[in-house]
């Protein structure tokens, strides 16, 4: 019934999504529970965690810098190369390059984990993603549309403390203490996991639902082709590197999923409510598409979700 219920994740992610889209005065109130929910999913994942995993990532320095090189490399120059193809309107093209331009968003460790992938190295890449985008978001985003971004440096340390440094650690030392006597409780995480993105993606698309039914196309069809091609390079580089398969899964999902509600506060804060049109369907769309890759991936490994991830470095062909 578990594993059940956790491979029709993407089922569950567009019922969730059609039923915000009918009703969504039912999630709008439920803002608020964004960051306790992905909290929660976060210690989830520090219970299937030990020191070991992290000690692995700390001996592949290249493999995290590889990642955060593909992160702000490929992303904001996809986005800016498809604004320029489909000659998008000034507010638009600013708001796809400044998705491109953030770092990865926390949902790409639940889609990580949901997956099977290298957890350790998803959550180290997201924190210093996060930590660069500081410097970074602004840069690259003054690089590609000619105009500089004030981010929210201490609001945005403060969000990645709560939502995924301090549960994570948390949820790991408790591991590290109680160990097998955590079983029954690891067992049901897995779908409280499934359980709160969904919800989470139902309030992302209940809170932009009049943007999302007036997006134009072009721009619908632009955010898809800007997530898969992210999703596509980064597992194709580290198919040419001659990574293993479990990376290669961990940096597309870094890679192609990104921090799209800092991309919308921004846009909305500094340029305008139509650039904030891309990072809202983003919202919805990297959820959908990371949980069917997460589905999918998720069947070429033997251990079940409950187990949590192998130990990082293991090599699984």
């Amino acid at each position: 019934m578990m594993r059940w219920t956790t491979a029709f994740f993407p089922l569950w992610a567009l019922l969730g999504a059609g039923w915000a889209l009918g009703q969504p005065e039912l999630f709008t109130p439920l803002k608020p529970g964004i960051i306790p929910l992905l909290g929660v999913v976060m210690f989830g994942m520090g219970l299937s965690l030990l020191p070991r995993d992290f000690v692995s990532v700390v001996r592949r320095p290249r493999i995290v810098a590889l990642g955060v090189a593909l992160q702000f490399g490929l992303m904001p120059l996809i986005a800016w190369s498809l604004a320029r193809l489909f000659d998008l309107p000034p507010a638009l093209a600013a708001g796809l390059v400044l998705v491109g331009a953030c770092p990865g968003g926390t949902a790409s460790n639940l889609v990580c984990y949901l997956a099977r992938g290298d957890l350790a190295l998803s959550i180290t890449l997201t924190a210093c993603s996060t930590l660069l985008a500081v410097v970074a978001t602004p840069f690259l985003t003054w690089l590609y549309v000619g105009q500089t971004v004030p981010v929210p440096v201490w609001s945005m340390l403060l969000s990645v403390l709560k939502v995924v440094l301090l549960p994570v650690v948390g949820g790991l030392l408790i591991n590290r203490i109680l160990g097998e006597r955590l079983t029954p409780v690891k067992r049901l995480f897995p779908l409280l996991s499934v359980a709160a993105i969904v919800i989470i993606i139902a309030i992302v698309v209940a809170l932009n639902r009049g943007r999302i039914l007036h997006m134009i196309a072009s721009t619908a069809l632009l955010v898809v082709l800007h997530n898969g091609l992210g999703l596509a390079g980064g597992y194709g580089a580290g198919r040419l590197l001659g990574l293993d398969t479990r990376t290669n899964h961990t940096l597309a999902i870094e890679v192609g999923m990104q921090n799209s509600g800092l991309a919308v506060t921004l846009a909305t804060q500094y340029f305008s409510a139509a650039a904030a049109l891309p990072g809202a369907l983003f919202s919805v769309w990297h959820n959908l598409s990371g949980s069917m890759l997460a589905a999918w991936w998720s069947r070429d490994h033997s251990p079940s979700v409950s187990e949590g991830p192998a130990t990082s470095g293991q090599t699984e062909e």
